[in-house]
């Protein structure tokens, strides 16, 4: 299987769009989308993939490697790594709504699983991430 990814634009904010999840960076995003974009999950935090929090965030006391695991998990679980260290993935579709720019070339959306259960929220209920006030919390 060849997985092709390619630089989109920024979702613009409050627009609905799809993602089909190909691969994951730690517990809170990046999730490439096989349609393009790369989604920073809004409203949430969780560690980064080191362990570190990032100054100003809240911090939870799971590691970035649990909520990147809890996070794959609700994706359908890991098809491989990348040489980089991502994990791949074949996820259901989610439908996300765009909350404008994230860090970088990522979009901050809220998404939904086909359950309807917000994606975000999934993993504050599962307490590898923490609820972020500042961006809306879940």
């Amino acid at each position: 299987m060849i997985l092709a990814f390619f630089a989109v634009a920024i979702v613009p904010a409050g627009q609905l769009f799809r993602c089909t999840p190909v691969r994951v960076w730690d517990g809170d995003g990046p999730v490439w989308c096989a349609e393009g974009p790369r989604v920073r999950l809004a409203g949430i935090a969780a560690r980064e993939i080191d362990g570190s929090c990032r100054r100003g965030q809240p911090c939870p006391m799971v590691s970035g490697i649990a909520a990147r695991d809890a996070l794959v998990a609700l994706l359908g679980g890991p098809l491989g790594r990348t040489r980089a260290g991502h994990v791949l993935v074949r996820g259901p579709v989610l439908q996300c709504r765009s909350a404008g720019p994230g860090k970088g070339d990522r979009t901050a959306a809220r998404c939904l699983l086909p359950s309807g259960e917000s994606l975000g929220c999934a993993l504050v209920r599962r307490r590898v991430a923490l609820a972020w006030r500042r961006f809306g919390g879940c």
